[in-house]
């Protein structure tokens, strides 16, 4: 294959960078690329993603690929809605960045470090109520805005704190701002959190096994089937926030030898905030129905939870 291939990428700052690495792997494979910027609705917003819908981030440049306007089309991952859609193909999963969430809060303070009232802002539902969950007294506070909008709003002291994608920091240059990165267990990322989706049209098999080849991921990919299949399930079970994160590690097999395995945790919350978590293990080539039974542990265990003593 010796044409360019055009990438098709919203135009903000972070966007911009996560494309520019994936041009970067192709053009050192050999292959030259053209990033092509594309305005989405969700650039246009400042409404919280909750109210101007899922795929506000990916419609339009899901729509110039499916217009041949562009052959490839970058996504952060955790922005795709989970419905798959038959018009494309998800060609690789690259290697996923630290998916876990970071604090960058006043006066180099952590998270545990903050005083109770203190003000901590952030646009993701799941992140609200965990830091609700987390009894320290904080008052949260809903805010949009790309990175450097939400961490302007802490050096001009309208804010105490944001919570922001580790990974979106690491591709911008600003690691030095986190003043700590979040463990999973006091914060389970969003499904998908740090890894990237990169898309082409389902026909085009050339351009997929292309980006296949130099980009794809098998572990970043496994982890993300089974995170995604969690939020695919939960979203039709119910309407609350949702964190998952899953690993490939090293287990032990009937004979003794090491094998690979899916490590998977999931969250869910309640209208009031209280947090019901599962984990489990399985095989990395069953990562999706493996995130199917988390979700429907969790589905059960929340439903229990609501019907029980005290619930109203």
């Amino acid at each position: 294959m010796n044409k360019t291939l055009r990438i098709g990428t919203r135009g903000s700052a972070l966007a911009m960078a996560q494309s520019t690495w994936v041009a970067e792997q192709l053009e050192a494979a050999g292959y030259p690329t053209q990033l092509v910027s594309v305005t989405t609705p969700g650039d246009q917003s400042m409404a919280p993603i909750a109210e101007i819908g899922v795929g506000v981030f990916t419609s339009a440049v899901r729509e110039a690929l499916v217009n041949d306007e562009v052959d490839v089309a970058i996504h952060s991952c955790k922005d795709l809605p989970t419905e798959p859609d038959p018009r494309l193909s998800l060609a690789a999963v690259p290697v996923r960045e630290d998916p876990r969430d970071a604090l960058v809060a006043r006066d180099g303070l952590t998270l545990g470090e903050l005083p109770p009232g203190s003000v901590v802002g952030t646009g993701s539902p799941r992140r609200a109520s965990q830091l609700r969950a987390a009894g320290l007294g904080l008052e949260v506070r809903g805010i949009r805005g790309n990175v450097e909008t939400r961490m302007r709003k802490v050096t001009d002291g309208e804010l105490d704190a944001v919570v922001l994608a580790r990974a979106g920091l690491a591709r911008v240059g600003r690691l030095s701002v986190i003043t700590e990165t979040l463990d999973p267990l006091q914060m389970l990322p969003a499904p998908a959190q740090g890894a990237l989706a990169v898309e082409c049209r389902v026909d085009d098999v050339d351009t997929e096994h292309l980006l296949q080849s130099v980009l794809d991921d098998e572990a970043s990919r496994a982890a993300v089937a089974a995170e995604r299949a969690v939020l695919a399930r939960l979203e039709a079970g119910c309407h609350a926030p949702v964190g998952a994160l899953a690993e490939v590690v090293e287990d032990l097999d009937d004979d003794g030898r090491v094998a690979l395995r899916l490590s998977l945790r999931g969250v869910v919350a309640t209208d009031d905030d209280v947090l019901v978590r599962a984990s489990a293990t399985g095989e990395t080539t069953a990562a999706e129905q493996l995130g199917l039974e988390l979700a429907d542990e969790l589905l059960e265990a929340r439903a229990a939870l609501l019907s029980g003593p005290g619930s109203s």
